[in-house]
């Protein structure tokens, strides 16, 4: 169900509809990202890079220039973006089923090179935009889709902790885990997306920040249970924070 949004932003297209199913976590996510753009007065130097997956619509939401990518290639189209045109502020916005299940390689390569760029990802543990697959995140007995009965780890294996792997690449130069799910996450998530912006804007390298975020249809959740599941389940298994920051 498609639903009027107040738009707060310059940064987003007049009347838009955000595309998104009732009580998903996408919407706060770019509203963040808007404000952020609005704050640094950036619009005009921005180009987003968008992927395969619920965020592939960003053009619709956002008066910005912005490239499409094949299914987990954002931050290497990203990357040839940045370096023909260094002077832009680049930033990909990725689901995790994109970069951190088919497109893992590419993220870890870019943090690996220091590319100066943002990568966004979105993490709520299954591909929602093709119907709620397993993905690399995806919990252990967590029931999708491709896990019916829960994912087995035993069988297929353990959720990557992309967070903690990409602190570890020396390219990186900032990388967090937040969430949105109650407006303290909100805020949190809100600072922490600052400092990634502020660190490409003053050359620092590569940001990677990774959301929680709920998907209530996938989940077969409400978005109130969607979002405490956010904060009691998913939360403690990822472990929020910051992972690395070569500012502090």
């Amino acid at each position: 169900m498609e639903k009027l949004v107040y738009q707060e932003s310059k940064c987003f297209i007049e009347n838009f509809k955000y595309t998104f199913c009732p009580g998903c976590g996408h919407g706060y996510v770019l509203g963040i990202i808007a404000q952020l753009i609005d704050e640094f007065n950036i619009q005009g130097e921005t180009i987003a890079v968008s992927s395969v997956g619920c965020s592939i619509f960003l053009e619709k939401f956002f008066k910005l220039d912005v490239v499409g990518a094949s299914h987990g290639r954002s931050p290497c189209v990203a990357t040839g973006v940045k370096r023909s045109k260094p002077n832009k502020f680049v930033f990909t916005y990725q689901g995790d089923g994109d970069a951190l299940t088919i497109g893992f390689n590419e993220t870890c390569h870019t943090a690996l090179r220091g590319e100066n760029i943002t990568t966004i990802c979105i993490n709520n543990t299954n591909f929602g935009m093709t119907g709620g697959q397993a993905s690399a995140t995806s919990l252990p007995n967590q029931k999708t889709k491709t896990t019916p009965f829960g994912r087995d780890v035993s069988k297929y294996g353990y959720p990557i902790k992309a967070a903690e792997m990409v602190a570890t690449c020396d390219g990186a130069a900032f990388v967090a885990r937040c969430a949105v799910g109650s407006s303290k996450l909100y805020d949190d998530t809100k600072k922490i997306l600052k400092k990634a912006f502020q660190n490409q804007i003053n050359n620092v390298g590569y940001s990677f920040v990774e959301v929680l975020s709920s998907c209530p249809t996938n989940w077969g959740m409400s978005p109130v249970d969607a979002n405490r599941h956010i904060v009691e389940n998913v939360s403690k298994y990822y472990k929020l924070g910051v992972f690395k920051d070569i500012t502090s």
